[in-house]
């Protein structure tokens, strides 16, 4: 009976540990973002100090696009047009970013997801850790 309640009492706060996502969070999906960690399945983490590209995410109505942009020392970003398209998946508190390219199909789990931070998890359970990225400029 105590290895029940053990069981269930772990099940429990794994299942607590992921964020209930609505329709309305995914408007922080838009903007720029850059990757602060990747936690490795074996629980492993590599940090990015520093990210050469950067996120930029557009979504409305739960479709759009993902592109990747380079900062540049005045502050601007450069990009080249290449976008990954996005569609968004709500289903029983969970998302679901579906991407599609020309060459492929690939979907991420939203696990956590505020204005300044989130998570996804992908198909080989690596997680990606995204934050904000503050800007710079050297003038």
């Amino acid at each position: 009976m105590k290895k029940l309640f053990v069981l269930f009492f772990l099940g429990t706060i794994v299942v607590s540990c992921k964020q209930t996502i609505t329709e309305t969070d995914l408007q922080y999906l838009n903007g720029y973002w850059e990757i602060e960690k990747v936690t490795l399945p074996d629980g492993d983490t590599k940090e990015y100090k520093v990210n050469e590209t950067i996120d930029y995410f557009q979504i409305a109505q739960k479709k759009g696009f993902r592109s990747k942009v380079m900062p540049q020392v005045d502050g601007s970003y450069l990009t080249n047009d290449i976008k990954e398209s996005v569609q968004v998946s709500l289903k029983d508190g969970s998302a679901t970013l579906h991407y599609k390219t020309t060459y492929a199909k690939w979907n991420e789990e939203i696990i956590t997801l505020s204005k300044d931070h989130f998570v996804v998890k992908n198909a080989q359970d690596l997680e990606y850790h995204y934050k904000r990225p503050v800007k710079f400029s050297v003038k």
